[in-house]
């Protein structure tokens, strides 16, 4: 990666001038349509997809307008006074029987409607009124914008561009399971019950104990899939453009098409609209047909020559309306699949057109040319933010202008490393080269003109970037007014690293050294400070936890930063204040950072740190910082407090006379001096900052929004500032009680502490609150403050004489944190699995849940380390299995990446069905398979400078061998995770660590970006190749972008979950809803937070009866986590299993049981059959296969989930006690009564032990004992008597019962965690009035704050919502 000022500087010597374009009409840009989709993408149609959120959250009824289009009925509209008038037009081109329109304006009484005006700033329009669709003349513009839209129309219901990855389209298979059972149109189909017609055999894969894992049930095929064909060819003409003659007759352009009939025609596209001409392939006749059959859409011409055409497209608009809106609205951020099947490739203009021309960099149909990002994402930073419509506005625009960047910058990188950019730099190597396409720089992840040589070489410059853009997310979450940073996209394709930044504008027309006017260019050589600089930096320093700090420049002048020496500060030519080269933002970790003559902590020592890293750019993280101040602060309350009570005991009496003459100014840990403007500050950050730790550890137990912690907790630490809420931390330390043992106790001496007024002149207690800061290493000597500098051993820097203690201090806290990280954070995370809060199910998770406690995946080997010597290691088996696979594809892909870099294009999938091979086929000499024409080609090559970055021996890849490959995996894992793994070869690793192929493969497809063609590979053939060069179909971007945050919407969602925590669910219920509508002002419809929202809403929904509503918001969340995280994430596992047992409540018995075999099957593949969550999901199975009366099936489920309880919570486990109790329910439906009594004696030994004989479950259990003793005595009774009498005896009938659905419920509640307070009628029918009004109130709009809930039912009972049994 080039020092972006680098580039900066040889701009300007070359004379390359970039000055661009600034975005024209301001702020229109944001929700103008046509550009809605435009990430700089060549979009035209703006259409369908793009602007489909707001369709759907439409939040404020307003009023209903009727709607006139020439040959339609006039049709009711509901639209909000919000709404622009471009949303109707969006709405209408969406609709059945106006879809084929594009090229209209709405007029009311004759008037044309601005599109771009709210409704309620329209004269006259009001319930009611009518607006006419007036057909008006096309310009070419609109002329492509209808051929697209069209295009889109008939590709509506094609998958293939979501599996190639564009457009922000991905897939959902939900729908094939659910066979449209969950009816949006509210027809119930109840098959429930049915019962005998329910086929509840599922294929044998799925069967506990089966060993196949077939990969192509992963993407079962959708019947709708098979799209009626309306038109063989849709094309641009070879005629294009028209003549000048023409021109001056209307013609805009040409368009040559095959009917389905096999019938070739020419049209015209003219200003009044589409008609046939008598051109053919090859001679030109413009005149109109006759017929001509002019029409102003495409579709009423087509609809006229071709029947099939009518026919099939009216079919196809109707599939397509009735699909759920989810399956189709565009992901903010492209999802890629890495399997996918042979589609077929067939002609599309608009797909052709796009390829050569848009998106090259000009896009004409954009006003201003191209998209002036910087221009963009500072402008939307800067809107206001003083109430919450302004904030929803400004967060609204910052996710959109974030969305569009990153797509355009995904774009820019993979054009960059096809070869498909000139360079700004042509004349250097390759690998030095830089570009900028579309107002984005590009550069490549090298080290250049030996810029990182001391910290690392390639490896550091290959660190750098990810780091950056860490800091930029910090900086852009403390979202500090007057501050900029970049735009920043970090994109790994085909084995390089492309940066991808916004252009700061006049930086390319100016010397380096000018324009840094704060911070360094060579690493602290030469220093320059500057006034204003600091002072923004000074409002980061707190939330980001940066020290002051002075350092000396190249003459010793001591030179102030308030940020590492690394960041960068320019002005641009625009006036603002960038900093940019934030790799240094947070602390080094000095773990992984041996310093001559520096000796760590015990713990760290321990561990066998410090250990050589790759490079010297080994940062810790934002979370870690978060937590160890946390850990720090409470040490620093429990000193204070601790010191306090003994002078309590000591000086009882003296106190009293003290207090007399004291002064209110309390000099008090926690509750700041006001001498000290900065502590109030602090204290107000602490507490926000400590609740949203907490809210993050409740979040973790329900595993909630995955990405909440990525930008830690300092969003809401910012605003806390700006609104200047200063209250104590103790205020906000109430919430987190439970987490952390002995706060109690402190807090109270706190209080006691805060009540000794005194205490402001007390010397005494001043000295206590000194001790207590020195204790803790905080800054100040009045208050709790602690920070980091982040300049401390930075090779190059060089500190002032008078700040050696200071140092001395920062070096002791370094240390402190890191061994904080090994000897505090790596137990928790294991702590936490042991206990089952958390549960990863592959290596995504395991990631995030290792930074959500601040660990860098650099550590999995000690992690690894840690499970191994844990004594419970058999119930971590699944923990350390999944880091095993982790660490192994991690290394595969590091060798990956150097691999591909040496192959040319013509020899890509060559090279990687090697690579795979080599990785997992049992093949022992797998060899690569050359192109034909290799050897040619590389002869010409010699003579032309290599165009690919990197170059070199092109064939080199094909000598790797499956031994050879082993070997480097595992001298990769020694060298950077610090673990030996013990193996030469796939099949041993699967043989040591129970690994399986298929997880393997999935885990390495998608950390390096390959997608394969879905069907069954056997890799444990010796005789033939897993992979052939057939099966790689595509290579995919692996982008990391920054994610803005919906920080209102996410302060509603925590105090929802909260309140629903606490037990009070009508309340929580509003909060979430209201978190809802904001989560879908800001980020659309589509979106992980979302997701996580609609599943606690349906959960929510569930408790309080209302099955149907949880279903229908639970089906969304299934939807949604499918499009955003992906069809096998392990989120949509868990989702499916919500929404299978809500499918049951409903009634739909053979869709619940689709559904979890489906999640079976998924958590199969993505993590094999020994994991604690497969548990539960075969109890669920079990349970609902008993209440269908599938015995012998249900046994197999529920001995299974058996088995993996008892591993895995231990045999004592109230878990296991249960599961004893459902394998005797089944085996007492059957009669077999001595098996029963077996498995519930069990069950009732682990109660007694466990709970007490008093317990209601011993004594349920014990009940449950004797029913099963009575009926076992009478089977045996009637047994005898048969064998005594013969056919005579007289036979008492015996009770057999099939379980009641009501009692399957029951237990699939508890099992799934949620408990029913048994509540009057009334208080239930209170409660969804209550429910109702709120809707009414949120559809009226008003906003929460106005909300004032009253009503009779005050739910004070506490309900609690997540109940483990265990």
């Amino acid at each position: 990666m080039t020092s972006y000022v680098e580039c900066i500087s040889f701009c300007s010597i070359t004379g390359h001038s970039a000055s661009t374009a600034v975005m024209n009409g301001g702020g229109a840009h944001y929700y103008s349509e046509e550009e809605s989709k435009q990430d700089g993408g060549g979009d035209t149609d703006g259409g369908e997809d793009s602007n489909e959120q707001e369709v759907i959250v439409i939040q404020d009824t307003g009023f209903t307008v009727k709607i006139q289009a020439p040959g339609t009925e006039p049709f009711d509209l509901q639209v909000s006074p919000q709404e622009m008038v471009q949303e109707i037009h969006q709405v209408l081109m969406d609709r059945e029987d106006t879809c084929h329109r594009t090229c209209f304006s709405l007029q009311l009484d004759g008037n044309v409607l601005d599109n771009f005006a709210e409704l309620k700033s329209i004269e006259g329009l009001q319930e009611g009124s009518l607006l006419k669709v007036v057909e008006e003349p096309y310009t070419v513009r609109e002329a492509r914008i209808h051929v697209r839209h069209i295009r889109d129309l008939l590709k509506s219901l094609d998958p293939s561009d979501a599996y190639n990855g564009v457009d922000c389209n991905s897939l959902s298979f939900l729908s094939v399971f659910t066979d449209g059972d969950l009816g949006d149109s509210g027809k119930w189909k109840k098959k429930g019950s049915d019962l005998e017609q329910i086929d509840c055999t599922p294929p044998e894969h799925i069967l506990p104990g089966s060993k196949e894992r077939p990969l192509v049930p992963l993407q079962p095929q959708n019947k709708e899939w098979k799209p009626m064909q309306c038109l063989k060819v849709l094309t641009m003409s070879g005629w294009n453009p028209p003549p000048g003659n023409r021109k001056m007759h209307g013609d805009l352009m040409y368009l040559y098409m095959v009917t389905v009939e096999e019938r070739h025609i020419s049209i015209t596209a003219s200003t009044r609209g589409f008609y046939l001409n008598q051109s053919t392939t090859y001679t030109f006749n413009p005149k109109p047909a006759n017929p001509s059959f002019l029409s102003h859409s495409l579709v009423e011409l087509l609809s006229q020559i071709s029947p099939a055409f009518k026919k099939n497209f009216t079919v196809l608009q109707k599939t397509r309306v009735q699909r759920h809106p989810f399956e189709r609205i565009a992901t903010p951020f492209q999802v890629y699949s890495w399997t996918a099947p042979q589609v077929d490739h067939t002609m599309d203009c608009v797909r052709a057109e796009d390829a050569y021309t848009s998106r090259l960099g000009y896009e004409e149909h954009i006003p201003g040319q191209t998209r002036d990002w910087n221009e963009e994402l500072q402008t939307t930073r800067e809107l206001a933010r003083k109430n919450l419509p302004e904030r929803l506005l400004r967060e609204r625009a910052i996710f959109k202008v974030h969305s569009d960047f990153a797509a355009a910058a995904t774009r820019g990188s993979m054009a960059v490393i096809d070869g498909n950019v000139m360079a700004i730099n042509p004349g250097e190597e390759t690998r030095m080269q830089m570009f900028i396409w579309n107002n984005i720089f590009f550069s490549l992840g090298f080290d250049v003109r030996d810029h990182y040589r001391e910290l690392g070489g390639d490896a550091a410059a290959h660190a750098a970037p990810t780091n950056d853009l860490n800091g930029v997310r910090a900086y852009g979450a403390v979202d500090v007014e007057g501050l900029y940073t970049l735009g920043t996209v970090v994109v790994d394709y085909r084995g390089y690293r492309v940066t991808a930044q916004s252009i700061i504008p006049g930086i390319l027309e100016r010397e380096q050294e000018q324009s840094v006017i704060y911070g360094s260019i060579d690493f602290g050589k030469t220093v320059v400070s500057h006034g204003k600089y600091l002072e923004l930096l000074e409002r980061t320093s707190r939330p980001l936890k940066v020290q002051r700090h002075n350092v000396l420049n190249e003459k010793d002048e001591s030179v102030e930063l308030c940020s590492s020496v690394e960041c960068k500060g320019i002005i641009g030519n625009d006036g603002r204040h960038y900093i940019l080269d934030l790799l240094r933002t947070f602390p080094p970790d000095l773990n992984f950072l041996p310093v001559e003559g520096e000796e760590l902590s015990p713990e760290s020592v321990r561990q066998g740190f410090p250990r050589q890293h790759r490079h010297r750019l080994a940062c810790l993280r934002q979370e870690l910082i978060e937590a160890f101040v946390e850990h720090r602060y409470l040490l620093f309350m429990k000193m204070a407090a601790l010191q306090l009570m003994q002078q309590k005991a000591n000086k009882e009496s003296k106190m009293a006379t003290l207090t007399e003459n004291s002064s209110p100014e309390a000099a008090v840990p926690a509750l700041p001096s006001t001498e000290n403007p900065d502590a109030s500050a602090k204290s107000s950050e602490t507490s926000t900052e400590t609740l949203t730790d907490e809210q993050k550890t409740e979040m973790d137990k329900d595993n909630v929004i995955p990405t909440v912690t990525t930008n830690g907790p300092s969003v809401p630490v910012a605003t806390a500032i700006q609104n200047g809420e200063c209250e104590s931390p103790l205020e906000g330390k109430a919430e987190a009680e439970d987490s952390i043992p002995g706060l109690a106790q402190a807090k109270e001496l706190a209080e006691s502490l805060a009540a000794e007024d005194g205490s402001g002149i007390d010397p005494k207690s001043r000295e206590v609150v000194l001790n207590a800061c020195k204790a803790v290493g905080s800054i100040s000597n009045t208050s709790f403050d602690i920070r980091f500098n982040p300049d401390i051993f930075s090779p190059g820097v060089r500190f002032p004489e008078d700040s050696v203690d200071d140092i001395q201090k920062q070096k002791q806290l370094l240390k402190d944190a890191a061994a904080f990280l090994v000897s505090c954070q790596i137990p928790s995370l294991v702590k936490d699995c042991l206990d089952h809060s958390a549960l990863p199910m592959d290596g995504a998770t395991l990631t995030e849940a290792l930074h959500q406690r601040g660990i860098n995946v650099r550590y999995l080997g000690n992690v690894l380390e840690f499970v191994d010597k844990t004594p419970a290691k058999a119930q971590l088996e699944h923990f350390y299995r999944i880091g095993i696979s982790e660490m192994i594809t991690r290394c595969a892909k590091h060798i990956f990446k150097t691999y591909l870099q040496g192959v040319e294009l013509s020899a890509l999938s060559a090279a990687v069905s090697h690579f795979l091979n080599c990785f997992l086929s049992s093949f022992p000499d797998a060899v690569a398979h050359l192109p034909a024409d290799e050897l040619v080609s590389r002869r010409k090559n010699r003579k032309r400078r290599n165009r690919v970055p990197g170059g070199g021996d092109n064939t080199a890849w094909a000598s790797l061998t499956p031994s050879e490959l082993w070997k480097n995996i595992v001298s990769e894992a020694q060298s950077y995770y610090n673990f030996t793994l013990h193996c030469e070869n796939a099949d041993q690793v699967v043989e040591k660590y129970g690994l399986q192929k298929i997880t393997l493969l999935r885990e390495i497809t998608i950390k390096a970006g390959i997608q394969i063609l879905i069907k069954e590979y056997n890799f444990d053939s010796r005789h033939k190749l897993a992979f052939t060069e057939e099966d790689i179909l595509n290579i995919f971007p692996v982008v990391k972008h920054v994610n803005p945050k919906a920080s209102d919407a996410f302060h509603f969602f925590q105090s929802g979950q909260a309140k629903v925590q606490q037990g009070y669910l009508k309340e929580g219920c509003e909060l979430i809803n209201e978190a809802l509508n904001l989560f879908n002002n800001v980020y659309g419809a589509m979106h992980v937070e979302i997701c996580a929202c609609l599943r606690l809403l349906a959960r929510l929904n569930y408790i309080m009866g209302d099955h149907h509503e949880a279903l229908s918001n639970q089906q969304k969340a299934v939807l949604m986590s499918e499009r955003v995280l992906g069809v096998e994430h392990p989120n949509t596992i868990q989702e499916y299993m919500h929404l299978a047992l809500y499918c049951f409540a409903n009634g739909q018995l053979s869709t619940a049981l689709k559904l979890l075999y489906r999640a079976r099957y998924l958590m199969l593949m993505v993590c094999g059959e020994d994991h604690p969550e497969m548990a539960l999901l075969d109890s669920n199975i079990g349970l609902v296969l008993h209440g269908v009366m599938e015995y012998d099936l249900s046994l197999r489920f529920l001995e299974n989930a058996l088995a993996i309880n008892s591993k895995y919570h231990g045999p004592r486990s109230l878990k296991v006690a249960l599961s004893h109790h459902l394998v005797a329910r089944v085996y007492e439906s059957k009669a077999e009564f001595r098996s029963a009594l077996q498995h519930e004696k069990e069950g009732y030994t682990i109660y007694k032990n466990q709970v007490g004989e008093a317990h209601e479950k011993t004594k349920e259990s014990s009940e449950y004992l004797k029913y099963l003793t009575q009926q076992a005595v009478a089977l045996q009774r009637t047994m005898n008597e048969i064998y005594k009498n013969g056919s005579n005896a007289s036979i008492m009938p015996l009770k057999f019962t099939a379980p009641s659905m009501a009692s399957v419920l029951e237990q699939l509640n508890i099992i799934n965690g949620i408990i029913f307070i048994p509540l009057s009628q009334k208080d239930l029918e209170n409660l969804k009035a209550e429910v109702q009004r709120r809707q009414q109130l949120q559809e009226s709009g008003k906003s929460m704050e106005e909300l004032t809930v009253d009503g009779p039912l005050e739910l004070e009972d506490k309900i609690p919502m997540d109940v483990n049994v265990d």
